[in-house]
């Protein structure tokens, strides 16, 4: 089969895949309500949906490239996908096998423009670590570049042969899903699913571009590389391409290698309170975010001194920067106040700050919410993870039997940006769990709170005396201006226009006579089904009247907005 056939084939899998499965929501989650059968839907949702999570799975690790990161995205989507199908993908991991060496090395050398033999004194076969983009080996400098850049051991990342291309197919047929699903109100009015898979792909883009890593290793580095508690491998520009990246080999003890950490002498609690607050910093002072810290990208290393309590000294390193995000100034100041009301166990101004942040639509009805937020602090706030699993789990389903209906009825969607900061922050709070069971992400919190508060008082204050001078100043000015009004008003120089108010009134009835033809349509078409049965010619004429009603409010609205009404 050729490599355009392949393609083709590639194509129509992943588009035939989502399709079925759309057809199969449509009629579970859509029709069979309609007709008071939503008990047959309910019934089997979960084991449906778990079986759709795992044969996405299989297509996944079977297609490799964008599948496996289109897992590991929607994962963290909770404001799109049920948890039956986030937890079956929580676990989805670059399941792929290694390329064989020899074209990876036709890849690098068609890249650098030189044999490997010239490029390095040696390269490892076997991959270091294999991806669905592609992999890594161990490598070393040949001895002139060596001298030249202080480095010898050096990691090689290859991205696999004909990646470009299967990026580009798979993103045509994400985009084609996205359409589909845009079509579906659902769907609609939860989150605008094209803009969710440019995200998607803009994010992919970046992955595989390695010149982009590069320049986000260096800023990386350049923001926190100087403060001693991070380090981040150096880039090797002369044999870095758009493919090929070559950084210094920093391999070190993985973060949750508990056993690792105790034999070197370091305790995995403090470990997980470092982490927390160096992710804490990348997200609330600088806003410049590693998306993917995973075990696999962040390396605990021993500097070899000891610190003035005696323990070993040592600094995190951080590695692979395709995954970047950045949190706009405006975002910032939003996640602020969320993290302000989070710490403070304020239910009302949790649900306020995350308004602001753009989560809640300014439709949604959040006094429930502001409820079931209040309780939520109230009996779970402050507890970390090890006495959370002390709680009776019963206590759990009920607070979920009573408020799970409210927070899924809220329209809510993670706004743009947010998702590597959903990610980031997911990942930083399960890796802490792990090396310290009982680690709380309150304590980590609060500093960074009442810090934020003190800055935000100062700024409040600020805003307070801005504020007195502008009242001041139209006080001043607000004589002269009641005198002119006056004046206008003798000379009957003021008029009063109303068309936005007419506007809406005609946009009123018109919405209200399409409301009565849809009722209209609705009664006849139900009473000429119920009445087919016994009456079948007067039960077909109803169902042929309900037309009329059915064309004017479908048609209304089109025919008002063609004529600028």
């Amino acid at each position: 089969m050729t490599d355009d056939a392949l393609m083709k084939a590639r194509y129509r899998r992943i588009t035939r895949f989502a399709a079925r499965y759309l057809v199969q929501a449509w009629w579970y989650e859509l029709f069979l309500p309609r007709f008071g059968l939503g008990w047959i839907s309910a019934r089997g949702r979960t084991r449906r949906l778990q079986r759709i999570a795992q044969r996405f799975h299989v297509l996944a690790v079977d297609l490799g490239g964008l599948m496996i990161k289109v897992g590991q995205f929607m994962s963290s989507r909770l404001d799109v996908l049920p948890p039956e199908i986030t937890k079956e993908l929580e676990g989805l991991q670059d399941e792929v096998p290694a390329v064989p060496f020899a074209q990876m090395r036709a890849r690098a050398e068609a890249e650098l423009g030189m044999p490997l033999e010239r490029a390095f004194a040696s390269v490892d076969e076997r991959p270091l670590a294999a991806a669905s983009l592609g992999q890594a080996h161990r490598a070393v400098l040949a001895d002139a570049l060596a001298d030249e850049t202080g480095m010898r051991a050096v990691v090689l990342k290859i991205q696999r042969p004909g990646i470009d291309r299967i990026v580009d197919v798979d993103l045509r047929a994400l985009r084609k899903v996205g359409v589909w699903l845009s079509k579906v109100a659902l769907v609609r009015d939860r989150v605008d699913m094209p803009s969710l898979v440019e995200e998607f792909a803009v994010t992919s883009l970046e992955e595989i571009d390695y010149l982009h890593e590069a320049a986000n290793s260096e800023r990386f580095a350049a923001d926190f590389g100087g403060e001693g508690g991070v380090a981040v491998p150096e880039v090797v520009w002369e044999r870095t391409t758009r493919r090929v990246l070559t950084l210094q080999d920093v391999t070190a003890i993985k973060i949750n290698d508990v056993d690792a950490l105790r034999a070197a002498g370091i305790d995995p609690a403090e470990v997980a309170a470092r982490f927390a607050a160096v992710m804490f910093d990348q997200l609330f002072d600088d806003g410049f975010f590693h998306a993917d810290p995973h075990p696999g990208n962040v390396f605990v290393t021993p500097t070899g001194g000891t610190t003035a309590a005696g323990t070993p000294a040592w600094r995190f390193t951080f590695i692979d920067f395709g995954m970047m995000g950045e949190v706009p100034p405006g975002l910032r100041r939003g996640l602020r106040r969320v993290l302000i009301a989070a710490a403070s166990r304020d239910g009302k101004g949790l649900v306020d700050g995350i308004r602001d942040v753009g989560v809640l639509l300014p439709s949604a009805d959040t006094v429930q919410l502001e409820r079931a937020m209040t309780q939520l602090f109230s009996r779970f706030g402050g507890m970390g993870f090890a006495e959370l699993q002390e709680v009776d789990p019963r206590e759990f389903r009920a607070f979920a039997i009573e408020f799970g209906d409210v927070v899924r009825a809220l329209p809510f969607q993670l706004p743009e940006n947010f998702l590597l900061i959903v990610r980031a922050m997911s990942l930083t709070s399960g890796m802490c769990s792990a090396l310290d069971p009982a680690f709380n992400i309150w304590d980590a919190v609060e500093p960074y709170a009442q810090r934020l508060i003190r800055e935000e008082s100062g700024n409040t204050a600020q805003a307070f005396v801005r504020e007195v001078g502008a009242v001041a100043g139209v006080t001043a000015r607000l004589p002269r201006r009641i005198d002119n009004l006056i004046e206008r008003f003798e000379d009957g120089s003021v008029t009063v226009q109303t068309p936005r108010i007419e506007r809406r009134m005609r946009d009123l009835e018109r919405m209200v006579r399409r409301v009565v033809s849809a009722v209209l349509f609705t009664g006849l078409l139900i009473g000429g089904i119920l009445l087919q049965a016994e009456q079948a010619v007067f039960g077909t004429l109803l169902m042929i009247a309900s037309i009329a009603p059915l064309s004017h409010a479908v048609l209304a609205g089109f025919v008002a907005r063609r004529n600028g009404l």
